[in-house]
């Protein structure tokens, strides 16, 4: 590591522990998987082709031909202020040139908040390079130096402040503040506004996300946008693969294939089970929206012709359990498009993950460092140490075994843009040129690189879900989970829970 200052105080990465009691194995800590490479993977591949199907749409995903998006309210917007549809977020606000818009939402840590607080007409993100880390999440004391200090910018640098003209005046849910440096600043809803250094192309949402929560991830940002265009009976839940139509309860949404469109098939012996979203006396026809007359003075919401209903028998809200009935869906605003071709679905311990060929769950790394500015570490451009030292106490060689890249063959794409292939130098984890001695062509979503773990055995094994600090949000790894049935691992935040109300 770099930089100067106490050297007692040096942040001391490979002291780190998972709170799971999961630690990098040693370098010898695998050796049936080595010494019996040849039939390991031969029992792999044969336990794979048993379960492994063609990966379909339903129910996660919609074809590249399906470009259904999810309507929003129309809103006043700024000058140099517009709405873009993203594949996997959602309709989002954007700059002139269509780079997504963030916010900083106040956010409570272990020893204190951090972010910028609402409505305080201030923005926290300045020019400030910190070194040492923050100790806001305790159990790790503040003053260690942070890795690789010769190449850390200020928050500003990778968050750039979106900027409003001297003369700019409040529009609408729009508001204008001053930087410390006496440039106005747009801010949306009482929040202040940034581009992301991550995103490269309009519509990129590289810098942050809704659609997933990792648990004790520090304080992140995320892209925001206007308000769902839903009738008030119902929101839409971010998720991992798309938007999930709910009540205003929480309840998940169904449709059924017996039905027609605009009309309900549902009676007697059906609506044991299943109850219509009954839509007010009032409540008018708009948008992809409509309304069955079931019966006179009950009527029921339907969304793209489709009667809507939710499930008696489920207990969990935003759940999927209803879908297991034949002929039921959840309902989506929208969802992304298709992962890789050749990746699988493979049911596990509490649902179902997404898995690579060979049936191997795949694993996301997240990673926030505890610095005042809680700058992100999981991507290939970011510290590399951090992620070394959870998953190979600093062994670029043992992190390879214990969680690998997954490898893309030769020209393989993606029908969503979620998925990309990059070149990895597996030796430093940072990006390679292309044709580089060494450098690997590994599968990344999000712009950041995906892995299996070593330890699992058999299609649908999680043994490295929750590796690493606080269960792998703050540094280390999770499952690519598609369906939860008993926790809340393939849920995201809503822009109600963003903005705290």
């Amino acid at each position: 590591m770099t930089g100067s200052g106490d050297p007692t105080k040096v942040h001391v990465l490979n002291s780190y522990k998972s709170e799971r009691g999961v630690h990098a194995p040693e370098r010898c800590s695998l050796p049936g998987l080595r010494a019996g490479a040849l039939t390991f993977g031969m029992v792999l591949l044969a336990s794979a082709e048993l379960s492994r199907a063609a990966l379909p749409a339903e129910p996660f995903w919609n074809s590249r031909t399906d470009q259904q998006r999810e309507a929003s309210v129309s809103l006043q917007l700024p000058p140099g202020i517009q709405i873009m549809p993203t594949e996997l977020e959602g309709p989002v606000f954007a700059d002139e040139k269509g780079m997504t818009l963030y916010i900083w939402p106040q956010q409570q840590l272990r020893n204190g908040n951090l972010g910028d607080r609402r409505n305080s007409g201030v923005s926290t993100c300045g020019d400030t390079i910190y070194n040492e880390t923050s100790g806001l999440m305790s159990p790790y004391p503040p003053g260690f130096l942070l890795p690789d200090l010769d190449k850390r910018r200020g928050c500003d640098q990778l968050w750039k402040p979106k900027l409003a003209p001297a003369d700019a005046r409040p529009v609408g849910k729009w508001t204008v503040i001053k930087r410390k440096n006496g440039e106005s600043q747009w801010a949306y809803e009482g929040l202040p506004l940034y581009t992301s250094d991550r995103d490269r192309k309009p519509g990129d949402v590289l810098g942050g996300t809704k659609s997933m929560i990792v648990g004790e991830q520090g304080a992140a940002r995320f892209p925001i946008g206007p308000p769902s265009d839903v009738p008030p009976e119902l929101e839409v839940a971010p998720i991992r693969t798309g938007h999930l139509l709910i009540t205003s309860k929480g309840y998940s949404v169904y449709s059924s294939d017996a039905d027609g469109p605009n009309q309900s098939n549902c009676t007697a012996e059906c609506l044991r089970d299943w109850a219509p979203v009954t839509a007010p006396q009032l409540a008018k026809r708009h948008g992809e929206w409509s309304i069955v007359d079931r019966a006179p003075g009950i009527r029921q919401w339907a969304f793209r012709g489709k009667p809507l209903y939710t499930y008696r028998l489920e207990k969990r809200t935003r759940s999927m359990t209803g879908s297991d009935n034949p002929g039921w869906h959840n309902v989506f605003t929208q969802r992304a498009h298709l992962p890789p071709s050749e990746f699988t679905i493979q049911d596990s311990r509490i649902g179902q993950v997404l898995a690579d060929a060979n049936g191997k769950t795949i694993y996301l790394y997240h990673c926030n460092d505890d610095a005042l500015d809680q700058q992100s570490c999981d991507h290939p451009e970011s510290p590399q140490q951090y992620r070394l030292a959870i998953c190979g106490n600093f062994d670029a060689k043992v992190c390879q075994e214990t969680f690998p890249y997954v490898k893309a063959r030769p020209g393989a794409t993606a029908d969503s843009a979620l998925w990309s292939v990059i070149d990895i130098d597996p030796a430093t984890g940072t990006r390679a040129r292309q044709g580089e001695s060494g450098a690997i062509s590994v599968w990344a979503y999000r712009d950041r690189p995906v892995y299996t773990y070593g330890e699992d055995e058999k299609p649908g094994d999680a043994n490295g879900d929750n590796y690493g600090e606080f269960n792998g949000a703050r540094n280390g790894f999770k499952a690519f989970w598609l369906r939860d049935d008993f926790r809340d691992n393939v849920m995201g935040i809503s822009l109600k829970d963003v903005m705290g109300r």
